[in-house]
């Protein structure tokens, strides 16, 4: 089920403006930037070891993280869970009771399969489940 912490999803109003933080100053280098368009997002991964950190700008007005950032400022908007099966787990998850947003996985940043669960059912933290092939 579940096998690592994939990723910190971190909402930013400016990835350009905050890459000069995590690049220049605490030394970790950016893989790139991805606009997921269903997601109205625009991304950039960060490698820190078996984890990464993923800086998310809203790419319209009243995207997910645009909405995010003006309810609750930027900062850490998700912590993403890699999982072997996504379908399975949200089966299991589902059986269990937890409120799911995405009751099928979707694409998301990188060629991942990605869920998410609600925080009303995790105790306030919105969970994104990753499966990556």
């Amino acid at each position: 089920m579940i096998q690592k912490v994939d990723h910190i999803g971190i909402a930013v109003k400016s990835i350009d403006d905050v890459l000069c933080f995590y690049q220049d100053i605490l030394g970790i280098k950016c893989n790139g930037t991805e606009v997921v368009e269903e997601q109205h997002v625009k991304t950039a991964f960060l490698p820190l070891g078996d984890c990464e950190i993923e800086l998310l700008e809203s790419t319209t007005e009243d995207g997910t993280i645009a909405k995010f950032i003006e309810k609750k400022g930027e900062g850490i908007q998700h912590i993403a869970l890699r999982v072997n099966d996504i379908d399975a787990t949200l089966e299991e998850m589902n059986k269990k009771g937890i409120r799911l947003i995405d009751k099928k996985a979707r694409k998301g940043a990188g060629g991942a399969s990605i869920a998410f669960l609600h925080p009303k059912s995790t105790h306030g933290v919105l969970l994104e489940l990753c499966e990556r092939k």
